[in-house]
């Protein structure tokens, strides 16, 4: 067998899948995408479990965006919900507003405070440190040390398994710290869900440039290469195994899920906590930075806005990569940075391959960033 394609994409991803449907609508061009999982849409994929509720295959996944562009790209294939993405803490018995702002700290004060108290109150217990070298200064350079730790040192532990202080201050630095009463999770003009769902949009998008765009899944991209011709590949996989890892492996931290359901009559009995009929939990997250072996339990039906009587959660457990675990987060660190550079060095002398995504450039990017990074990829290739 030998197919003739203009493109061979390595990824189904937002990645891939954007690059494809440019492609094709665009320029005319004809794609193999190639995916060694079972599914479009990648760590985006969504899906209803056996109890009729959407969840998040891999993690919830918060769309938001400040770009014009990405949102009207993408709403050619979907319509969206609104959501603002509001997040709990669990610590010490009780829930506390997170990210912090003024009601986590009147929480932790026991009074109430004005955004000028509480901002002449975090003066008093930051640290001084001029420009913040890893995640631990960044915190406590905001909120001090008491914080820190009841918020950030315990996740970032599990999370990442290494220290806050040997992480880059990128990783808690996302994080925002409010002294009014903004508790949304995220500050991006634009928050929503795709109205039905990613794996949904995803399927629009391959239909609108069906004629073009193959895909084959459960597929390694290196044994169809034998079988193929193109002019350029798009990779979007871990950059490290592309280069059969010459320069060393790039460590990734991976996840486990775990999910369990609940019927109308079990939900009955949580009221109490989650204040609202029809939810396990009072809120779309909980993080557990220093209790259990978890990081969050999520519970998407209160961000997907679905109307089920029922419902169901996801614990999510940190998890060392390797050993059939996926990739999900690349980790920012000087020595892993280090390692990267040298890929990053080869990936740019590469002459017909881009590389595109969060594996492929070893950077945590959210969604509209890949997607943002596939338009900019396309037009640089179209002014080729």
């Amino acid at each position: 067998m030998a197919w003739n394609f203009d493109y061979l994409i390595i990824g189904a991803g937002f990645s891939g899948l954007t690059m494809a449907e440019r492609l094709a609508t665009q320029k005319g061009a004809t794609s193999l995408v190639v995916d060694k999982r079972a599914h479009i849409g990648g760590n985006a994929y969504d899906r209803y479990d056996d109890h009729g509720v959407l969840i998040h295959n891999y993690g919830p996944h918060y769309f938001r965006t400040n770009s014009p562009r990405i949102r009207e790209y993408l709403s050619q294939f979907t319509e969206w919900h609104p959501v603002d993405y509001r997040i709990l803490s669990w610590t010490d018995g009780a829930y506390w507003p997170f990210p912090i702002n003024l009601n986590t700290f009147e929480q932790f004060t026991g009074k109430k405070s004005t955004p000028e108290e509480m901002a002449a109150t975090l003066e008093k217990w930051r640290e001084p440190v001029t420009s913040p070298a890893n995640s631990e200064e960044v915190i406590v350079s905001q909120v001090g040390r008491e914080l820190y730790k009841k918020f950030f040192e315990g996740y970032t532990l599990k999370q990442w398994r290494r220290h806050p202080r040997d992480l880059d201050a990128s990783v808690c630095g996302r994080i925002p710290i409010r002294t009014n009463r903004d508790d949304r999770y995220l500050t991006e003009e634009f928050q929503a869900l795709p109205a039905a769902g990613y794996t949904r949009m995803f399927e629009r998008m391959i239909a609108s440039c069906a004629d073009r765009v193959k895909i084959l899944l459960n597929t390694g991209y290196r044994d169809v290469l034998p079988h193929v011709s193109f002019k350029r590949m798009i990779y979007t996989g871990p950059v490290d195994e592309y280069f059969d890892f010459s320069e060393g492996r790039l460590p990734y931290r991976s996840l486990r899920f775990e999910e369990e359901s609940f019927t109308p009559q079990q939900l009955v009995a949580r009221e109490p906590v989650s204040g609202k009929k029809g939810f396990w939990q009072p809120a779309m997250q909980v993080n557990y930075p220093n209790d259990h072996d978890y990081t969050r339990i999520v519970e998407m039906k209160h961000a997907t806005g679905q109307l089920c009587e029922n419902t169901t959660i996801v614990r999510e457990y940190p998890d060392d990569f390797g050993l059939g675990r996926e990739p999900y987060y690349p980790i920012p660190a000087p020595d892993t940075s280090a390692v990267y550079a040298r890929y990053k060095e080869r990936a740019d002398a590469e002459p017909d391959t881009s590389f595109i995504g969060r594996l492929a450039t070893y950077k945590y990017y959210n969604m509209d960033q890949v997607v943002g990074m596939a338009l900019a990829e396309f037009d640089r290739i179209s002014r080729k």
